[in-house]
């Protein structure tokens, strides 16, 4: 369990990244009249490239060497961490490859792209993506910038976690969506570290419940593919660290189905105005 990241390596990555990712604001919704409670939102929709993601491409991009970021890199992405490693990558004058699956929104291509990104198409699942993210590095003498399992880019979402304890208190639970791990397993790790009391809770897909899966049987499962309107939370297996975080850090994982995340998307507008 020593690849867990600690806090103090989230500290580093919270300094190391200031200036290229946004401190987000913590939402309280009051107005809703279901609500029993206080309900705070962690707006990473206002992130830089629109998602959390630039929080953990930075702190990987700043701690590889000028030679390395020189000769490029590479990731593989349906979408998100590739708009987040493009950003970065051009913020720091790195040439960047995404491999994104076949299926990927054209939205998200055409921002890639515009970021000055190669954008790469192979298969639908993250598998298929990785093996060729590993061909291409391997021949073109590329850099890895892995979207989940690496403990840089989970130090970086575990950004999220410092900020959310910084900017509310007496917090009884945190819901963190979750795909392959990457951001559950930071923000759990800051926030277990800083308060064991505050219960942390995972949210999955019910089409590809893999970290439900893989906690059942103790070890990484790849569940079958599956689609569904969260197109950014597809991945078909858990990465190997971010397990190990879940397991240490998060207290219950729970499922949801299409049904539920439409509903959710017109209360985040109805009641909070915020288009996700």
């Amino acid at each position: 369990m020593d690849d867990l990241v600690t806090l103090a390596a989230i500290l580093e990555a919270a300094a190391r990244v200031r200036g290229l990712a946004r401190v987000t604001p913590l939402l309280a919704v009051a107005d809703a009249p279901e609500l029993r409670r206080p309900l705070w939102l962690k707006c990473e929709n206002l992130q830089r490239s629109g998602a959390f993601k630039v929080r953990g491409a930075a702190n990987m991009l700043l701690q590889l060497s000028p030679e390395e970021r020189a000769r490029g890199v590479v990731t593989f992405s349906s979408g998100n961490h590739g708009l987040a490693m493009a950003l970065a990558a051009r913020e720091l004058g790195c040439p960047a490859v995404i491999v994104m699956p076949t299926t990927a929104p054209v939205v998200k291509v055409e921002k890639a792209r515009g970021l000055g990104a190669e954008i790469i198409f192979e298969g639908t699942t993250t598998l298929e993506r990785k093996a060729r993210t590993e061909t291409d590095a391997r021949e073109r003498g590329l850099t890895i910038v892995p979207p989940y399992d690496h403990p840089w880019i989970i130090a970086g979402q575990g950004t999220i976690g410092l900020e959310i304890l910084e900017q509310a208190h007496g917090l009884a639970t945190v819901l963190v969506p979750s795909s392959g791990g990457g951001l559950i397993a930071g923000v759990s790790a800051a926030v277990k570290r800083l308060d064991p009391s505050i219960r942390v809770v995972g949210v999955e897909p019910v089409v590809t419940p893999r970290m439900t899966r893989s906690l059942d049987a103790g070890h990484p499962v790849t569940v079958a593919a599956g689609q569904g309107l969260a197109d950014g939370l597809l991945a078909v297996r858990p990465g190997d660290i971010t397990l190990r975080h879940v397991q240490a850090f998060v207290d219950e994982f729970v499922t949801v189905d299409d049904a539920a995340i439409v509903r959710a998307l017109v209360w985040l507008f109805e009641h909070a105005r915020l288009v996700v």
